[in-house]
């Protein structure tokens, strides 16, 4: 997958000013929506993409799983994605596709999923909201819609940011087994308060993360595992290139 992005990078002329990026990072637990991908362990993760012109990006990103039930025992998730980002005044607009692609589990665990954004930035401050959607998938028992909403604040004279994130999951079920993966006991919320110490290339990070999903009694589906679908305290350390 990898390589597939690279090589369309490179199909592209150099005259169009392709950008390349790319970056490291590791945190105590891979949470995403409220919900930890690494099974509550720590995780790494690798990412290269390419700003295209005129507003397109192409990357992929590696992160390690660590055997996480929810994604059927698999050991990394490789995620490629096609983007799109406009800037009007003060206003960013941005939309999205990507693939999770699940290496080393069992049961066909891999989909897609696609969303759009828009954000408005003043001075030390952004605040914006965001879609996202997986159409009806087998390996998500149906179909899955995020809505939310995320604000950040630099702070002045500092080099530290505070941001906040709050969701909603909902979608259609197909399968309640598979649909437990990404949403453990139907609909739920989610929310998340950081700090960020930004410094060069280098970004620390610890956020508290939760969810309204209760970890009380069994999982009815083996791939809910509410038992990391509560609060949280996460550190992230990362270096981009």
């Amino acid at each position: 997958m990898l390589a597939a992005v690279l090589s369309g990078t490179a199909a592209v002329p150099v005259s169009a000013q392709v950008v390349p990026h790319a970056g490291v990072e590791v945190t105590t637990d891979e949470r995403r929506r409220g919900l930890s991908w690494s099974e509550g362990k720590a995780a790494a993760a690798a990412w290269v993409r390419a700003d295209l012109p005129p507003g397109f990006d192409l990357g992929a990103r590696v992160t390690t799983t660590r055997g996480d039930p929810r994604s059927g025992g698999a050991e990394a998730v490789i995620e490629p994605t096609l983007g799109y980002a406009r800037d009007l005044g003060g206003f960013r607009l941005d939309g999205f596709v990507t693939g999770h692609v699940f290496t080393g589990g069992i049961g066909g665990m891999s989909y897609v999923e696609g969303g759009a954004g828009a954000s408005y930035t003043l001075g030390p401050a952004e605040v914006g909201a965001e879609a996202r959607y997986a159409p009806s998938q087998g390996a998500i028992g149906g179909d899955n819609l995020y809505l939310g909403a995320r604000a950040r604040l630099g702070v002045p004279a500092t080099p530290w940011t505070i941001v906040g994130t709050v969701g909603r999951s909902t979608g259609d079920v197909n399968d309640p087994v598979r649909a437990a993966r990404l949403r453990p006991t139907g609909r739920y919320h989610d929310w998340s308060l950081g700090v960020q110490r930004i410094s060069g290339p280098l970004t620390l990070g610890l956020t508290y993360s939760g969810t309204d999903i209760s970890d009380d009694g069994p999982d009815a589906s083996p791939f809910a595992v509410r038992r990391h679908a509560g609060d949280r305290i996460a550190a992230r350390v990362s270096v981009g290139f």
